[in-house]
């Protein structure tokens, strides 16, 4: 959600076993923006799986991973709310959560947590003794305790940083 109330969001498709459905009901999978105070969604753009968003602070840019196809971008938010300049930021790297943190950096859920700087570039990496981590957030009384969600358990780390969130 940005500091003018819109809501930008992802819908990846995963089918599951249990469901009767079999197929998406959408086109194609992509990414969205419901403006304040509307009721229908505005299609930004269209990717082979998009999963983890986050906006920066100041509203001006938009990251968006492309889970399907191993992809992270960077957009430029306009001011009707909208996204332009559509950037590759990170090839070869899958990530499901994303989060950022006060200096910039990207934080990618996946095998870990990967971390990477304002310009693409990693820059540490946190394991995780699962095969998975589905999410990651900065939550605590300063904001300053890592959440990562992984395929069984719940774990927390402090850190030397601030989540913008």
């Amino acid at each position: 959600m940005d500091a003018k109330n819109n809501i930008y969001f992802t819908d990846p498709y995963y089918q599951r076993d249990y469901w009767t459905r079999k197929k998406s009901e959408l086109s194609s999978q992509m990414v969205f923006v419901l403006m304040k105070g509307k009721s229908k969604p505005i299609v930004l753009d269209s990717m082979v799986r998009p999963n983890g968003i986050v906006g920066t602070p100041d509203g001006k840019q938009l990251y968006v991973s492309d889970i399907g196809d191993s992809k992270i971008y960077k957009y430029t938010i306009k001011p009707n709310g909208l996204l332009a300049n559509r950037q590759l930021f990170i090839a070869n790297t899958s990530a499901d959560g994303i989060t950022l943190d006060e200096q910039g950096n990207l934080y990618l859920a996946g095998k870990g947590i990967s971390i990477y700087n304002s310009k693409g570039g990693q820059i540490a990496h946190i394991d995780i003794p699962e095969p998975w981590s589905a999410n990651v957030c900065f939550g605590g009384k300063n904001r300053d305790v890592l959440f990562i969600t992984a395929s069984k358990a719940i774990y927390t780390l402090k850190m030397n940083v601030r989540g913008v969130e």
